[in-house]
């Protein structure tokens, strides 16, 4: 009987160096990587619940229903010229470019993984776009007099899940680069406000639901959080190579 308590300790003692290991910020499968699948699951659990909602009528629906007339009974001239604008900036061929320019930049100065990251978290969130937009094969909103026409799935919305990924993962440069937590707060609420105008313009364009565009959200955040996630742990292990090298 002796023995018990000491087999019971050792027991415990694994179970609390394993989560030691996950919670340790230096370790290449520490904090890090329980913070993204954490952020993974939460995202994508909450792209589920939204994709679970569109395919029958509840809240979700209403919601949608009551987001179009609100935003249509807005409409004027100069709102459609400016929210037309706004929406420029979740285009592919905006991001495109600015994706371009700031892989230039980062690898300027010298920083490898954000430029792998950066293309990891586009083209991929490109692709996976499509592929979700196939998968679900939803129709755009019919209005009797539309202020844009596209033929293209409606969901997830294409402009808002790539200004999520492009300005979210600028954003996370910034709050990675800074120290000041002022400027990394900055950094999130512009690009998060800059993501809520896009999807607001979509909405109001007639372009998508408000559906399409949580889900884009979700989505975005989902994929950016397991590129994110994934370079990061792949830049700690080389550390973790190169020291264990430069000890023999």
């Amino acid at each position: 009987m002796s023995g018990v308590p000491e087999l019971a300790r050792k027991r415990w003692e694994r179970h609390v160096r394993f989560l030691q290991a996950r919670l340790s910020p230096t370790g290449y499968m520490g904090l890090h990587l329980t913070v993204g699948m954490l952020a993974i699951l939460l995202t994508c659990w909450c792209f589920d619940e939204i994709a679970e909602g569109i395919s029958e009528p509840g809240l979700l629906a209403t919601g949608d229903a009551h987001a179009s007339e609100l935003f249509q009974k807005q409409e004027s001239a100069a709102l459609t010229r400016a929210a037309k604008i706004v929406s420029l900036f979740g285009s592919v061929a905006l991001l495109s470019v600015a994706s371009v320019c700031a892989a230039i930049f980062f690898f300027w100065k010298g920083w490898k993984d954000a430029v792998l990251g950066l293309a990891l978290t586009m083209v991929g969130g490109s692709l996976l776009n499509i592929l979700l937009k196939q998968a679900f094969a939803r129709q755009r909103p019919v209005f009797e007099k539309p202020l844009v026409e596209l033929t293209t799935f409606a969901f997830p919305s294409g402009h808002t899940m790539g200004a999520t990924l492009f300005y979210m993962f600028i954003a996370a440069i910034v709050a990675y680069a800074m120290k000041s937590k002022g400027v990394r707060v900055l950094a999130f609420s512009c690009a998060m406000f800059i993501v809520a105008l896009i999807g607001a313009t979509r909405i109001y364009l007639g372009a998508h639901f408000f559906t399409d565009v949580i889900g884009a959200i979700a989505a975005g955040l989902a994929w950016l959080a397991f590129c994110w996630t994934a370079v990061e742990t792949l830049r700690k292990w080389r550390k973790r190579q190169q020291r264990r090298a430069a000890a023999l």
